[in-house]
């Protein structure tokens, strides 16, 4: 049974005639699930063909989840599911409200011709690492969240340079490589400033940063307002067994340290907006209702979403800071 064709002076480049016989046999049920495609070396000799095209072939319809090899066997139907043309790998750190915004915008974007299948390597190297090892060579793109992980390029590097995308934080060692990613350090201090106004009825500006998941651009953009602007402030890594003193502020990136905060306000009697202040990080519905409104200084994780499936279905490289705003409630 005929399953490659290749002709000759058709202006279709060879490796494409062959992924276009391996779909057309998978349709018409030459080729079932778990079937053994005819191997590199006979299709080279029956067309003339170098190992490199016939490779690159059978990698293109590998990534797409069509195929899989079995080391010394050869390979073998993994899908009949042909009209996926791309098939995504996308790490994320954690899913939360606001990355679950980022993930339904992600997939409403991408299309139904793209198959994208989540990891979570929940701020440990040791998964991220081995997340990229045993995935390395079976997507056609890899979107992924490196966070702050020190050992995050090294394991990037290793995948195809121009089948990544970086989502959400980047840094210096991954400025090749195209982003749509907050910047961290510009964003808290554009805040603060469009805030400054009412911060001014405020004694003191304290940050929450244990330093843990938090990016450090927080912790740097927050540092150069209160120099640029002579503003009282400490930076704490916990909440932990601390009183609030009337006037103080606190910007909080972690929402566990939110509750911690309001729980303590509680039991001091003192009234948020009144006796002092809060800024939370990231936007969430919740939010909008708690203690009357808690102010946000937060990123567009739907826009996010959406300007990084454009880019992969584009194959447009660009390094983009996605918008990011203050948004004044009661709290503040």
């Amino acid at each position: 049974m005929k399953l490659i064709a290749i002709q000759n002076n058709l202006g279709i480049p060879k490796y494409k005639q062959i992924i276009a016989s391996v779909e057309r046999a998978i349709e018409e049920e030459k080729l079932k699930k778990e079937d053994k495609l005819p191997s590199i070396n006979k299709i080279c000799l029956q067309f003339g063909l170098s190992r490199d095209t016939v490779l690159q072939a059978y990698e293109e319809l590998k990534k797409r989840g069509i195929i899989y090899a079995i080391l010394g066997k050869g390979y073998y139907v993994k899908s009949t599911e042909i009209n996926i043309q791309q098939k995504i790998f996308l790490l994320f750190d954690e899913l939360n409200i606001f990355k679950e915004d980022l993930y339904n915008s992600f997939l409403k974007n991408i299309g139904n011709q793209v198959q994208v299948d989540i990891y979570f390597h929940h701020f440990n190297e040791q998964v991220f690492q081995k997340l990229i090892e045993d995935n390395n060579g079976n997507y056609t793109k890899y979107v992924i969240m490196p966070t702050n992980l020190k050992t995050a390029t090294d394991a990037i590097k290793t995948l195809p340079v121009q089948d990544v995308y970086i989502l959400d934080q980047t840094n210096s060692s991954l400025e090749n490589y195209p982003s749509v990613h907050q910047n961290f350090v510009q964003d808290i201090y554009k805040a603060l400033v469009k805030g400054n106004k009412q911060l001014k009825k405020y004694k003191k500006l304290i940050m929450i940063f244990p330093g843990f998941r938090e990016p450090i651009g927080m912790k740097i953009g927050f540092e150069n307002f209160c120099i640029d602007f002579h503003f009282p402030n400490e930076i704490i890594p916990t909440f932990d067994n601390r009183n609030i003193c009337d006037g103080d502020i606190y910007i909080i990136p972690n929402d566990r340290d939110l509750v911690k905060v309001i729980e303590q306000s509680k039991i001091q009697n003192m009234q948020l907006g009144t006796h002092f202040g809060i800024i939370s990080y990231n936007e969430s519905p919740l939010k909008k209702i708690v203690e009357n409104g808690i102010t946000t200084i937060s990123t567009d994780f739907i826009a996010m979403g959406k300007i990084i499936a454009e880019m992969v279905l584009q194959n447009k490289k660009a390094q983009i800071e996605n918008q990011c705003e203050l948004i004044i409630r009661n709290s503040f």
